[in-house]
């Protein structure tokens, strides 16, 4: 290479890729753990022959049903899953891949610019529940982070601040085994595969939701009646790109059920609770002090 010429830099769907193989390299870690002295003979000072006396047992099948009550309890759930059907099938591909259980969910900024107890108590949450997934599935479960930078842009946020809390949110949520990306690359990917998205009309009750958090949270140009209309239009985008891009994940949420429509329609939605059972408060809403325990 000469220095005239600059390397290249990686696509959209690249860049997905890598991230892809982080969730691939968790569930390496998580079969490595099992090899362990756990894995060693219970007797000693027997003699070994070298063979196997017997055959190796075939591999225990997964029961999906109990993958999926390991983390579909009210210790987590604000309320029922929708498309609770896709649950089955879709952990059924997953242990016949060796993968683990994969759990999408967006990650919104909120007024502060810094991580704060509220975030690390949010994503520790998310670890007992993948821990719960892991105890019943030996390759576990692997929870990413879309951090919505589409949406910060919109309510307002300055860049810098956006980026600082999400990089300080994305270091935190590495620490803990988990992935994370930009939900602009992520809509970038679906046009570049070509994933179309169609035209939607908020309905009343949506609009009107939406109005109302625009008037606690939308500092972007206009009224909070365009600041909402422009969210809904965003999210029709986006919940078509994040259902091509994850087409074999569960998608959380910490809303509830009314805001169904700006969920991707093909994937399984798991409502959650934020913090702990009965707190529905987003983490990046939340002060940097403690807060009571509170619903949404």
């Amino acid at each position: 290479m000469t220095k005239d010429m600059a390397p290249r830099s990686p696509s959209v769907i690249d860049a997905l890729a890598a991230a892809s193989e982080a969730v691939e390299l968790v569930s390496a870690s998580s079969h490595q753990r099992q090899d362990g002295p756990a894995a060693r003979s219970g007797k000693s000072g027997g003699k070994s022959s070298g063979k196997s006396s017997r055959k190796s047992a075939a591999p225990k099948p997964v029961d999906a049903d109990a993958v999926i009550k390991a983390f579909n309890t009210w210790a987590f759930k604000r309320e029922q899953p929708g498309n609770a059907e896709r649950l089955v099938p879709m952990v059924e591909a997953a242990a016949e891949a060796g993968r683990p259980i994969e759990f999408v969910l967006y990650w919104g900024k909120g007024p502060r610019a810094e991580i704060a107890a509220p975030d690390l108590a949010c994503l520790d949450y998310l670890g007992q529940l993948a821990e719960r997934v892991r105890q019943v599935y030996a390759p576990g479960a692997v929870f990413r982070l879309i951090f919505t930078d589409t949406h910060a842009t919109l309510n307002g946020h300055p860049a810098a601040a956006m980026n600082a809390y999400f990089d300080a949110i994305d270091a935190a949520a590495q620490a803990r085994g988990f992935a994370s990306t930009r939900l602009s690359d992520v809509v970038a990917f679906a046009r570049e595969i070509g994933a179309a998205a169609a035209e939607e009309e908020p309905s009343g009750e949506i609009l009107a939701s939406l109005i109302a958090c625009a008037a606690k949270w939308y500092r972007g140009e206009g009224s909070t009646e365009q600041g909402a209309l422009d969210y809904h239009r965003m999210n029709m985008v986006e919940k078509r790109a994040v259902a091509a891009a994850f087409p074999e994940a569960v998608f959380v949420t910490f809303n509830g059920s009314e805001f169904r429509d700006l969920f991707p329609a093909t994937m399984p939605i798991f409502y959650m609770y934020s913090l702990r059972r009965g707190v529905g408060v987003k983490p990046w809403f939340m002060d940097a002090q403690p807060v009571a325990q509170t619903s949404a």
